[in-house]
């Protein structure tokens, strides 16, 4: 697991913003937030070692309700046992799939499916997913609203707050 740091963790949070941010900028922010110098230098030393260290990516986000891809949808699937990892890889394939999981309980495999329309979403659950092999029984929900998305997950820190150190 990585150890992160005060600076690093403002680094994340600020890359988090606007991932294009300046190096300079982030230094001026990230040292009037810690309240000591930071030099550009060192936020470029930073950025490299978590990006080297799988801690953060930089990239672009897309935004399909505005090319036009406004219906999103969560399947859960129940699989036959055995094939979960399979049916989870297959669905994976596919590009209106943009989340795929699998998980436990009364459900095996969870995937987001994003379309341009209902029809679609109906046509790629019942004639695609409901016909890979494996799967038992699907349940669809749409997503009408999101509130927070993976894009926006910042390092916690408020999940604990009564966590004492050791």
């Amino acid at each position: 697991m990585a150890e992160l740091d005060p600076l690093d963790v403002a680094i994340a949070s600020l890359l988090g913003e606007d991932g294009r941010m300046a190096c300079a900028e982030i230094a001026r922010r990230a040292g009037a937030a810690l309240a000591r110098p930071v030099s550009e230098r060192a936020v470029r030393y930073r950025i490299e070692r978590m990006l080297k260290r799988g801690v953060l990516r930089v990239g672009a986000i897309l935004n399909p309700r505005a090319l036009g891809y406004p219906v999103v949808a969560d399947v859960v699937i129940e699989v036959e046992p055995g094939r979960v990892r399979d049916v989870a890889q297959t669905l994976a394939a596919y590009d209106c799939v943009s989340y795929v999981a699998c998980s436990t309980g009364d459900r095996d495999v969870s995937i987001q499916v994003i379309t341009r329309g209902n029809a679609e979403l109906y046509d790629f659950v019942s004639e695609v997913v409901g016909k890979v092999p494996g799967v038992r029984r699907t349940t669809t929900f749409l997503v009408p609203l999101i509130l927070k998305d993976i894009y926006e997950w910042r390092i916690p820190r408020n999940c604990a707050p009564d966590a004492k150190e050791e």
